[in-house]
């Protein structure tokens, strides 16, 4: 039992230390993340931090699975704390301790050695995704050329981050028929995390770039599709292939350094500054939470960037 294939981009080994301790403990650690982990995202992220973690184990002389103890978890934290910011550092302890509460479930450990470890502390009051002015989103959509079908594309996907607030996950999860009529308007239809399903009527600049996009490059007839798509090679012309998260990644930042914006972006930022831009218009925190399909009102304001301008104007007011 070498690997697994656990989606589409990511392949998880079984590692040293597992494979060691028998067939069981080897497809009870392959099921963690296949049975017990739906996000694609996580698991990616715990599978990363257990291989790295596990195999640490074997490198430093422990001898078997059973052998982990609070020890070793606490010295590897300590290490990671060496590379990698707080947040990342309780992800990572965070899948360890879920593993091995899986394994002692399943007989394959008799105790957890990462449940009495303690990761850094970190507190937040705002997030570090970084939003734009509307002022440069508004230039970042009206610098896409749309004369083309990845044009359309980016224009359509980039509108709908802001205006619906939509995660990049749910967005390139989206299928044609996630967009439809309802009461004369255009809705769109998302899959958050944890599979909640929500939806919101497009804003109408939202219902302009989408409806150009599904009309001009005619995916509107593949209702089943995926709603964004690569381009195929040497075409130039859509695919019926949903567009990966990387490139999407990818395309903002070049469409971002087209237009002339500086600000180091990613998918996110969008989420960011369509919040911050209604919070600034009159919004009100709730209905921002759930237009974001916030469990909380304290995870959207990490999206709220508009303590940012006060600080900026109370920089201004030192004079020399």
């Amino acid at each position: 039992m070498s690997g697994l294939v656990l989606s589409s981009s990511i392949t998880t080994h079984v590692p040293v230390l597992v494979s060691h301790a028998g067939e069981r403990a080897g497809v009870r650690f392959l099921e963690f993340f296949t049975a017990n982990i739906r996000n694609p995202n996580t698991r990616r992220a715990y599978a990363r931090a257990a291989d790295e973690f596990l195999t640490w184990c074997a490198e430093v002389g422990v001898p078997n699975l059973a052998a982990v103890a609070p020890l070793h978890v606490s010295t590897w934290v300590e290490l990671q704390m060496q590379k990698l910011a707080a947040p990342s550092v309780k992800q990572r302890l965070a899948a360890i301790r879920h593993l091995f509460d899986w394994l002692v479930v399943g007989q394959v450990v008799p105790h957890n050695p990462a449940a009495s470890v303690r990761g850094p502390s970190h507190t937040s009051r705002t997030g570090k995704t970084p939003a734009l002015d509307p002022s440069e989103a508004r230039r970042l959509l009206d610098s896409i050329d749309v004369s083309t079908p990845a044009g359309l594309r980016d224009r359509a996907l980039i509108a709908l981050m802001v205006f619906s607030f939509a995660r990049i996950g749910a967005a390139l999860g989206m299928k044609v028929e996630d967009v439809y009529t309802q009461n004369r308007r255009l809705w769109v239809r998302l899959r958050e995390k944890g599979g909640k399903q929500h939806a919101m009527p497009c804003h109408h600049l939202l219902e302009e770039y989408l409806h150009a996009y599904l009309t001009e490059t005619g995916i509107h007839s593949d209702p089943k599709g995926p709603l964004f798509r690569t381009i195929g090679r040497g075409t130039g012309k859509l695919s019926t292939h949903a567009l990966p998260q990387a490139n999407a990644h990818a395309m903002v930042r070049r469409r971002a350094q087209a237009a002339g914006i500086q600000t180091l972006i990613g998918n996110h930022t969008f989420r960011a500054t369509g919040i911050t831009a209604y919070l600034k218009n009159g919004g009100t925190l709730e209905n921002a939470a759930a237009m974001a399909n916030h469990a909380s009102t304290r995870t959207t304001q990490l999206y709220d960037r508009r303590r940012d301008e006060i600080s900026l104007d109370e920089v201004e007011r030192i004079w020399l």
